[in-house]
C-alpha cells in the first residue's frame, strides 16, 4: 500500500451522524451507552446507538449475529460519518471473517477504536485502503488531552505535525511518566501501522493484516504477563513482521506483571532483545493504549519517528 492509494475519509463536521457500535465485550451498565452519546453530543456529533448495542450474550455484546448486524450496517449505511466503538473486550475475531468491508472503499468513514477493535482497524485498512483509526473508545469519555488530539485528527483535513505528549504533574518528584525512553537510536519515516500485541498476533496467517514493510509500528497492551508478551514478540520475529519495519514505537503496556515462575525481567530487555537486531529507531512511551491521555493515531498515514527525541510526527492527514 503506498501512500498515493491511501484513501481518506471525509472530517467529521458538527452535525455528524455517528454509529455507536458494541462488536466485543458486553456494556454492563446503561450509564456507559448514556455516556456514550453524551460524548458525542459534547463534541457537537449526532449520536445514534445501534439496534444490538445493549445486548449480552455471556461476555459478548450479543451473540456473534447481533453484533456481526449492527457493524455491518454502521459500516454500509452512508448516512454515518464515522463508526465508534463504545468499548473494547473480546469479540472481534470471531466476527471479523463475516465482515463486507467493500462499501467502505467506495463511502470511506472513520472506524474508530482501540484495543479488541484493532482486528477492524488493520482488516478494514488492508481490505480497502481506508485509513481508520486508533483513538479512544466512546465509554471512557476524553480528558482534554485526548479531545484535543482527537478532534486535531479527525476534524480537521490538515497534517497535524508534532503530536504532544502528556505533562507530568507539577512536583519536587522526577516523575516516571509520562516519559519516551529511547531503545534503538535515530529517526525513520514510514506509514503507521499497528495497534494492540495480542490481538496483531491473533491476525497472523488470517491474511487481515496489510503489509508491514516499511511501516511505523506501533503497539500497546494491557495486563499480560511479560513472558506471554516475549512469547508474542517472538511470534511477530518468527512470522517476518519485524523483518521489514522502518521503526518501532512501543505504547504503554499497563498493569504488566514482569514475575514468573522462573524469575523476572525487565520490560527493556525483553524489548531489546527483539528490536535491538532490527537496527531500526524505536523507543518506548508513547500515550497510546489503556490510558486515559491517548493519541489518536490514523493508520496508513505517513508518520516520522525520532527515537532519540522521543517524538512522532503525522506527516500526513488522515481525513479529507
Amino acid at each position: 500500500m503506498t501512500s498515493t492509494s491511501v484513501v481518506r475519509p471525509p472530517r467529521l463536521s458538527p452535525g455528524a451522524r455517528i454509529a455507536l457500535v458494541c462488536p466485543s465485550g458486553a456494556v454492563l451498565e446503561e450509564d456507559d451507552l448514556i455516556r456514550a452519546s453524551e460524548l458525542c453530543q459534547a463534541l457537537g456529533l449526532a449520536p445514534v446507538l445501534m439496534p444490538n448495542a445493549h445486548r449480552r450474550f455471556g461476555y459478548l455484546a450479543g451473540t456473534d449475529d447481533e453484533r456481526q448486524s449492527d457493524l455491518q450496517r454502521a459500516i454500509d449505511d452512508e448516512s454515518f460519518a464515522a463508526v465508534w466503538a463504545i468499548r473494547g473486550g473480546f469479540g472481534t475475531t470471531r466476527i471479523l471473517r463475516r465482515l463486507d468491508f467493500s462499501r467502505l472503499r467506495a463511502r470511506p468513514k472513520i472506524l474508530l477504536g482501540f484495543s479488541d477493535i484493532t482486528t477492524i482497524l488493520l482488516k478494514a485498512y488492508a481490505d480497502t485502503g481506508v485509513v481508520t483509526f486508533h483513538g479512544p473508545v466512546a465509554r471512557n469519555g476524553l480528558t482534554g488531552f485526548a479531545r484535543e488530539h482527537l478532534e486535531r485528527v479527525l476534524f480537521d483535513p490538515t497534517p497535524p505535525g508534532k503530536l504532544s505528549t502528556p505533562k507530568a504533574a507539577a512536583g519536587v518528584m522526577v516523575p516516571r511518566e509520562p516519559r519516551i525512553i529511547p531503545i534503538v537510536p535515530g529517526a525513520a519515516e514510514g506509514r503507521l501501522i499497528g495497534g494492540n500485541l495480542t490481538l496483531i498476533q491473533c491476525l497472523i496467517g488470517t491474511g487481515a493484516l496489510p503489509s508491514f514493510d516499511g511501516a511505523i509500528l506501533f503497539l500497546e497492551e494491557t495486563a499480560e504477563d511479560l513472558y506471554r508478551v516475549d512469547r508474542m514478540f517472538a511470534h511477530l520475529r518468527d512470522a517476518g513482521l519485524l523483518a521489514k519495519l522502518a521503526g518501532v514505537a512501543i505504547g504503554l503496556f499497563t498493569d504488566m506483571r514482569k514475575g514468573a515462575e522462573g524469575g523476572t525481567r525487565a520490560f527493556d530487555e525483553v524489548l531489546k532483545d527483539y528490536l535491538d537486531p532490527l537496527g531500526i529507531p524505536a523507543a518506548r512511551g508513547f500515550p497510546i493504549g489503556h490510558v486515559d491521555d491517548q493519541w489518536t493515531l490514523p493508520i496508513g498515514t505517513m508518520a516520522r519517528l525520532d527515537a532519540d527525541a522521543g517524538t512522532l510526527h503525522l506527516l500526513e492527514a488522515g481525513v479529507a
